[in-house]
């Protein structure tokens, strides 16, 4: 068995960014499919993407009667689509247009008998361009894909594990489209204010009904801007008095443009235990926002039990 430290893909001196970026984009494609066959949930819970056991996808989608789902299987690369009656189709995954994969899918989708009409501009990427209009070369390296999916693995190992420490309102462990990042949320259950908007192609009515509560936010992702590489972030909305200087133990540190703590990946993978590091990243840096924010964090939380056996309480 691997060591955790060894499960831990390195992303040292690779450019990722090309290949995450093509990845991001066809993320939307088939993220938009999925906006348009399931019902609104509350903080847009029913559009992310999930982590499977060969890549990531939509899991079950419903289209009237029928039964679908789209996968990104990064081991043997292909965008696979299953139907409830069977009628299954792939396409390859490989260097190409956006323009040309947004094609090949819908294809694929009309070829099951699936009509769906999509908006076809990204969300979130400022300066983005229709999926169809998209004629750009796009890279796309098959072994790196397939890191950054391994990497997500252990990520989403370590999400867990924090995320059951919480038994307040918590979002699942999801694969935003977005923005591209791996997150978990955490709610105080108390309102919160009007939030800004002004995510790039998104309209602020989404924006406002996924933060219309009081949250603590983190989650992982390829990096941009201020972050040019991958690395995990952890947010407060709204950010309490003194979130930015609250005490965290290095290598996590605020970022003021961001507005988010910051913790670069490698430095996880790169530690004699990433786990251990990584829930102390997690954990701080929500302390820092429940603490400051006066959450009822004795009613909110509790201690993290054992696999497979109910942590301890009354009733045992």
């Amino acid at each position: 068995m691997q060591t955790r430290q060894a499960a831990w893909p390195s992303f040292a001196g690779l450019d990722l960014k090309p290949t995450t970026d093509t990845l991001h984009l066809w993320s939307q494609v088939v993220g938009k499919i999925r906006l348009m066959t399931t019902p609104w949930e509350n903080h847009s819970w029913h559009v992310p993407l999930y982590l499977g056991a060969s890549g990531f996808g939509t899991g079950l989608m419903l289209v009237g009667s029928r039964a679908i789902s789209l996968q990104f299987d990064l081991l043997e690369q292909r965008l696979r689509l299953h139907t409830s009656e069977g009628a299954n189709d792939a396409i390859p995954l490989q260097a190409e247009s956006v323009a040309s994969f947004y094609r090949e899918t819908m294809a694929m989708l009309d070829r099951a008998g699936i009509e769906l009409e999509l908006r076809p501009l990204p969300c979130e990427i400022a300066d983005s361009v229709a999926f169809h209009e998209d004629h750009a070369p796009r890279a796309y390296d098959a072994e790196l894909a397939q890191r950054y999916w391994r990497a997500m693995l252990q990520v989403q190992r370590v999400f867990q594990r924090f995320r059951t420490r919480f038994i307040g309102k918590c979002s699942p462990i999801h694969l935003f489209w977005g923005s591209f990042d791996l997150a978990v949320t955490r709610f105080s259950g108390r309102p919160a204010p009007l939030h800004p908007g002004g995510a790039p192609h998104t309209p602020n009515s989404v924006m406002q009904e996924a933060y219309q509560q009081e949250v603590s936010s983190a989650g992982f992702w390829p990096g941009g801007g201020g972050a040019p590489t991958p690395c995990f972030y952890s947010y407060a909305w709204p950010a309490p008095a003194g979130f930015a200087e609250a005490p965290l133990a290095r290598p996590g540190y605020f970022d003021s443009t961001l507005g988010e703590f910051l913790l670069p990946y490698e430095a996880v993978a790169a530690s004699p235990d990433p786990d251990q590091v990584l829930l102390d990243f997690l954990q701080q840096s929500y302390e820092a926002a429940a603490t400051l924010a006066h959450w009822d964090r004795a009613v909110l939380e509790r201690a993290e039990g054992p696999i497979g056996t109910p942590p301890p309480g009354p009733w045992q």
